[in-house]
């Protein structure tokens, strides 16, 4: 046990470098964002996060989002608990057969105007989970969606770029790209 408290001692700790304090690109998004929704919407942005059948990965990046490192509460962004008081409704996961009714509810309870990402590759299309017996396929099957992000998953800055580039679509006059 001695030994072992020595060469802890003596030994580098097996951490990961903490991120620059300063990440020039992402606060450059995230500021465009927030000046992109307060054009379209005269206020911040609100997203309502709905896991309709997901593996987690995806809300895992989402998440990250509010982390100390990308912090977009700071640029006005912001995650609420309510359909009620959200302007984007940001889906994860392949629909599941029980989860299609929750999901049309919470897109019925959301106030116009209101946009639908989906949110991963499982989102988009079904991913891996399409054809199964549980699954009626991606997001599209049960609500409009306004922007598909792919990836498996994608990273908080695609988030953040998809985002941007829906409400960049709307203030041209356009739906959604």
């Amino acid at each position: 046990m001695r030994k072992l408290l020595f060469e802890n001692l003596i030994r580098l700790p097996l951490t990961e470098t903490a991120p620059s304090p300063s990440d020039a690109a992402m606060e450059e998004l995230t500021a465009a964002i927030d000046e992109s929704a307060r054009r379209r919407l005269g206020r911040s942005l609100s997203i309502r996060a709905v896991d309709a059948g997901s593996c987690n990965g995806c809300e895992l990046e989402m998440h990250a989002l509010s982390n100390a490192f990308y912090d977009i509460e700071r640029f006005g962004i912001r995650f609420v608990a309510s359909p009620r008081h959200a302007d984007v409704l940001l889906v994860t996961g392949p629909v599941t057969k029980n989860m299609r009714e929750a999901l049309e509810r919470t897109y019925n309870a959301t106030p116009a105007p209101k946009w639908v990402v989906a949110l991963g590759g499982c989102a988009c299309d079904g991913g891996c989970f399409a054809g199964s017996y549980a699954v009626i396929g991606g997001v599209s099957m049960a609500v409009p969606v306004d922007l598909h992000i792919p990836g498996c998953p994608p990273s908080p800055t695609d988030i953040l770029r998809g985002l941007l580039a829906l409400l960049e679509h709307v203030n041209k006059g356009g739906r959604a790209p």
